[in-house]
């Protein structure tokens, strides 16, 4: 009641500590606790429940496993649907009020991809029109640390940064953290261009040798005379395909210049492509 206090304007952020280490302490306080915040959120009292949300986010941060295991169950999630749902509290909660529940659930799909029953409530939401698109997360806003974190994350190959992290989301001082909001925000960028990357290098490598293992098979009725008419079209496509494929494979290689075993499995597509269109014009050039 005391860290939800609607006739104080600041966040009482001692209490919300003092919340904080009761939920950690007790077998069933992540239990209890989102039971009571969920009922907080849904307060009609707008500060009384943007105060609740900062709790729970405050909560995110600091109680561990046990809590985000509980409030990725649909029974919580559930509480949080409701302030948005037109068909319950979504009727009369603030626009403020709704905004900051869409960019807390937003944000647990960022920061917990593993966790199913988050995401899809969110495509839910999605999908029912009721948010329309993803939220620009504000710098002001306390983000929980990832948990668990993927493997070769920044924060574990920056010693320099994961201190500063952890200094910062120990801090009770709001600016302090701001200031971790920000370095987590920047990682997250930095992680998703990375992220990003792969994701285009493998995609573009597969289709390089779905496509490579096509022409080939078509090449060889080729010379047999045995290609149809719509199967010389999509040789022609193929072809076409991966000649464009080329200037891509040379734009991943530049990124990839200082993963010696990525720029090598870049070169290897590179020669099976560069073998598929010499094979294609020797065969289809020489008739």
């Amino acid at each position: 009641d005391e860290a939800t206090d609607p006739t104080i304007s600041e966040e009482n952020w001692e209490c919300i500590q003092r919340f904080c280490d009761q939920v950690n302490a007790d077998t069933d306080g992540p239990l209890f606790a989102l039971r009571l915040l969920a009922h907080k959120i849904q307060s009609p009292q707008e500060r009384e429940a943007l105060h609740a949300l900062t709790v729970l986010e405050t909560c995110v941060n600091n109680c561990g496993d046990r809590f985000h295991s509980e409030m990725a169950k649909f029974r919580f999630l559930n509480e949080l649907i409701k302030v948005l749902s037109p068909k319950y509290y979504g009727i009369w909660s603030s626009e403020k009020v709704k905004s900051r529940v869409t960019e807390v659930i937003f944000s647990w799909t960022v920061w917990f991809p593993q966790e199913v029953k988050i995401q899809d409530a969110y495509q839910m939401l999605k999908k029912q029109g009721i948010v329309k698109e993803d939220p620009k997360l504000p710098e002001d806003k306390i983000l929980p640390p990832p948990s668990p974190r993927p493997q070769n994350s920044i924060f574990d190959t920056d010693e320099e940064k994961s201190k500063l992290l952890a200094r910062l989301l120990k801090s009770s001082h709001p600016e302090d953290l701001q200031a971790a909001n920000r370095l987590i925000q920047s990682v997250i960028k930095e992680e998703q261009e990375k992220s990003a990357q792969v994701s285009r290098r493998v995609n573009t490598i597969n289709e390089v040798s779905e496509n490579v293992k096509r022409m080939d098979e078509l090449l060889e009725n080729y010379r047999r005379h045995e290609l149809s008419a719509a199967d010389q079209e999509t040789l022609q496509a193929l072809f076409q395909r991966c000649e464009k494929l080329r200037p891509l494979l040379f734009r991943l290689a530049s990124e990839a210049v200082a993963d010696e075993e990525a720029l090598a499995e870049i070169l290897q597509a590179n020669d099976k492509l560069l073998r598929a269109l010499g094979q294609y014009r020797q065969a289809v050039g020489s008739q």
